[in-house]
């Protein structure tokens, strides 16, 4: 197996970059997470374990395809973005950030090829990603996988 890119772009910016990725080239984007041996299911785990986490469980978690040009490429969804992103300040009384517990989860799943303190960092840079989007410059979150 080989990684997943999550990036932020534009759509023409998504398609370019998938372009580069598919064509086996290119180092990791500037706003970009590089994940070696996942796939866009482990993606789609680690939005429901957000999403879970700040109580938005049962939203569309599902990464969904952007063209038909590039069947590597997928756009996360907002109801994702947005649960990604408040992992960074939301909350439990007593219990502090979320954040921790959303990776920790997350490593534990099946096959995961890392461990929970290789998680935390991952799920930091993801949120910090998510966060970082602002939806007036049309940009969004993409998922490249191999």
């Amino acid at each position: 197996m080989g990684f997943t890119e999550i990036f932020v772009a534009d759509h023409a910016g998504a398609l370019k970059r998938a372009g580069v990725l598919d064509q086996g080239s290119g180092q990791p984007a500037a706003h970009a997470v590089r994940i070696p041996e996942i796939s866009d299911f482990e993606i789609e785990q680690l939005g429901d374990l957000a999403g879970t986490a700040v109580h938005a469980g049962g939203a569309d978690y599902e990464l969904t395809m952007v063209d038909v040009a590039s069947d590597s490429l997928l756009a996360v969804p907002p109801a994702m973005v947005r649960a990604l992103a408040d992992l960074l300040t939301y909350e439990i009384e007593g219990e502090g950030n979320v954040l921790d517990d959303v990776a920790e989860q997350w490593a534990a799943q099946e096959d995961m090829p890392f461990d929970s303190a290789q998680a935390r960092t991952y799920v930091r840079q993801l949120a910090e990603l998510a966060g970082g989007i602002d939806d007036s410059e049309r940009s969004g979150l993409y998922v490249w996988t191999s």
